[in-house]
C-alpha cells in the first residue's frame, strides 16, 4: 500500500489564501463547504468521535471521560484545576465529570496537604485496572483512525497542522518610537 504524505510548509504568499474567497457566480464571497476549515475539522471529529464511542461502548466511556483518565494515568497527583485547564473544561463541568468517574470507582480527589481547598487527582486500583483494559480498545480505535489517514506519516502531518492552528499567536512587538 503506498502512502501519500501532505506537504505542512507554509504558503508563499497570501494570494494562496484570498484566492478561495473570491466571489463566485452567484455573488457569494464565501468559500464552498468542501473547501472550509472550520466544517472539514467539524465533521472529522463527529468521524473520529463515532468510531471512538463504538470502540468503547462495551465500557461505557464518553471521549472527555477517556481524556481526563488519560491526564491523570501521565501524572497522578495533578490539581482539579490543571486537568480542567489542560482539556478547556469549565470548573462546574469538571466537577461533575468527576464525580462520575469518583461514582464509578476509577478516580479519586484527595485533599491537598498544604492547600485544603485544592484536590489532587489519582486513578483507584480499580482505574489502574480499568486503564490496561482500555489501552487495548484505544490502540485498535487509534489504528482505524490511522488507516483511514493513510499511515503514520499522514497521522504525523495532520498533528503537525493541528499543533500550528493550537499554538499560541507569537506576538509582534510594537515597534518604540
Amino acid at each position: 500500500m503506498t502512502h501519500t504524505t501532505v506537504d505542512i510548509s507554509p504558503p508563499t504568499t497570501d494570494k494562496e489564501y484570498i484566492e478561495a474567497f473570491e466571489t463566485d457566480t452567484n455573488g457569494s464571497c464565501l468559500p464552498p463547504l468542501a473547501t472550509a476549515i472550520g466544517y472539514k475539522l467539524r465533521r472529522a471529529q463527529l468521524a473520529v468521535f463515532q468510531d471512538f464511542q463504538k470502540s468503547f461502548a462495551s465500557v461505557k466511556l464518553r471521549p472527555t471521560e477517556f481524556a481526563v483518565l488519560s491526564l491523570i494515568a501521565a501524572n497522578p497527583g495533578q490539581k482539579q484545576t490543571e486537568v480542567a485547564e489542560q482539556l478547556g473544561i469549565k470548573r462546574a463541568n469538571f466537577v461533575a465529570l468527576m464525580d462520575c468517574l469518583e461514582n464509578r470507582g476509577l478516580a479519586e480527589r484527595r485533599k491537598g496537604d498544604i492547600d485544603r481547598r485544592s484536590h489532587s487527582l489519582h486513578l483507584t486500583e480499580k482505574g489502574a485496572d480499568f486503564i490496561t483494559e482500555i489501552s487495548k480498545l484505544w490502540a485498535q480505535h487509534e489504528k482505524r483512525i490511522i488507516d483511514k489517514l493513510g499511515g503514520e506519516d499522514n497521522r504525523n502531518a495532520l498533528i503537525a497542522l493541528l499543533d500550528r492552528l493550537l499554538a499560541p499567536k507569537k506576538r509582534t512587538p510594537l515597534p518604540r518610537r
